[in-house]
């Protein structure tokens, strides 16, 4: 009766710290202070790839940290999303200058004036046979718990689900920092219809952990490519035998939704650029929600490389 009932209750309740194996606790009090108890700070990997985009990340790839991510990648301790999606938006607010302090009341373009469009958390994806291995997608289901903690801050945020495997991609581990990038060279795309959805806010790109930095130097320049004119680099995402089967278009998630669910929660208003704004062009909202500048505005992860943090360069 006993281990009925210590069964039963561990489907109800932690059986165990995801970090350090406590017993009742998703992250007891040790864990969650080495996974957001200390300041994001911007990484570096060395050598750093071209193209990459300014990166901060919540803590190093180490001990608890690496525990808490390993039981939610490859264990389904999908509990350990909420920990981990505040720890991202402390990442997410670091790129961006925006303060951590609860009741911040939005983010700012850097002349003081109030940004209008949201922050477009956009999280690289996972390989399909990884998905379906796993039965979900890591870095997506932490991109929107830290899409919530940001609204719940003040931060107005979505998940743009836009990128896509174009083509397959070896395992990673094991690889150098050459063969990592030769590996994801060209292998992601933005889906069709959804370049467009691009020039709705700041783009943040989001991922769970930083090795090399190649996989999100090659997100930023999908993204980068989607948002220019038409070309070579964006047509193979629809187009040919090498076009993803999970190509259909992205969508912006603005309410907390968990995959697998249609449980939704009431979203917070539609931000949308110059439609919402009388007298402004959507060129013009398009160019204020970038910053000027098209492209990629920043990316964060949870955890990067020790050495990564170590690295400083004028």
């Amino acid at each position: 009766m006993r281990s009925w009932w210590r069964d039963l209750t561990d489907l109800v309740l932690p059986a165990e710290c995801g970090g350090c194996g406590r017993p009742r606790a998703v992250l007891c009090d040790r864990c969650r202070a080495a996974l957001g108890g200390r300041a994001p700070r911007r990484v570096r990997p060395a050598p750093e790839p071209r193209g990459l985009p300014p990166v901060h990340a919540a803590a190093p790839y180490a001990d608890e940290v690496r525990a808490v991510l390993l039981a939610h990648k490859e264990r389904g301790a999908l509990a350990l999303a909420r920990p981990l999606g505040e720890a991202l938006a402390g990442a997410v607010r670091a790129g961006l200058g925006v303060p951590a302090a609860r009741g911040h009341s939005g983010i700012h373009d850097g002349t003081g004036r109030a940004a209008r469009a949201p922050v477009l958390l956009v999280p690289v994806p996972s390989a399909r046979r990884a998905v379906r291995a796993r039965g979900h997608d890591p870095a997506r289901r932490i991109a929107y718990a830290a899409a919530g903690e940001l609204r719940r801050t003040g931060v107005p945020a979505a998940v743009l689900a836009a990128l896509r495997q174009r083509r397959p991609v070896a395992d990673q581990s094991g690889l150098g920092s050459r063969q990592r990038l030769a590996n994801v060279a060209g292998a992601l795309a933005v889906a069709p219809g959804s370049a467009r959805l691009l020039h709705r806010g700041r783009i943040v790109l989001v991922d769970d952990l930083m090795t090399t930095g190649a996989t999100l130097a090659e997100a930023a320049r999908a993204v980068r490519a989607a948002q220019g004119p038409p070309g070579p680099e964006t047509e193979p995402a629809g187009k040919g035998r090498e076009a993803s089967s999970n190509s259909r278009p992205a969508f912006v998630y603005l309410g907390e939704t968990w995959e697998g669910s249609e449980q939704r929660r009431t979203p917070p208003p539609v931000w949308s650029g110059a439609d919402r704004q009388p007298g402004r062009t959507a060129k013009e909202a398009d160019g204020e929600s970038a910053g000027g500048t098209p492209g990629v505005v920043c990316a964060a992860v949870v955890a990067a490389s020790p050495d990564a943090f170590g690295i400083h360069r004028n």
